[in-house]
């Protein structure tokens, strides 16, 4: 393993069906952006988003916590992104991503740009009705935050970086 970086070995780890993290051939740099949700503060878990990212090949901003649906929008429309990742830690996730994906995906915003939400959605235990209402409102994939599901996140991303054209 030698010069492989933490996010590379956990990828990799033997439990994950599809061996090591690879680019796939045609495989396209994506302009993503990254961003919390409006109530969480928490950034290490953008921090990581973005470094997974990074090493995948593609153009990362970042936009960090606490950022309000308004700003999220105006930001997407002005940076055009290949791509849009949430990342909530706080258990707020749900109710925060139901306001941010009705102006994501208001008139006027960037058309079909394909926009996920991970981590913990919710304080209670409703994740697959939180997961369904997500993706009933505009979300093209949710992701609890069970650590096996980084390997379907990047799944999604090198399939999506495959198909850009």
């Amino acid at each position: 393993m030698g010069n492989e970086s933490p996010l590379t070995r956990l990828l990799a780890r033997p439990s994950a069906p599809s061996g090591p993290a690879q680019e796939p051939t045609g495989q396209k740099q994506l302009n993503v952006v990254v961003s919390g949700t409006e109530s969480d503060a928490h950034t290490w878990n953008l921090v990581f988003l973005q470094l997974l990212l990074e090493e995948s090949g593609h153009h990362v901003h970042n936009l960090g916590p606490c950022v309000p649906a308004t700003v999220l929008a105006e930001e997407c429309s002005r940076l055009r992104p290949d791509l849009l990742v949430l990342g909530t830690v706080n258990g707020h996730g749900t109710e925060d991503a139901l306001t941010a994906i009705k102006h994501l995906r208001a008139p006027g915003a960037p058309a079909g740009m394909p926009v996920v939400i991970g981590g913990k959605l919710s304080t209670s235990d409703r994740g697959r009705q939180d997961a369904e209402r997500l993706l009933s409102a505009g979300f093209d994939a949710v992701y609890s935050d069970d650590p096996s599901e980084i390997r379907e996140f990047a799944s999604f991303v090198r399939a999506l970086a495959v198909g850009k054209s």
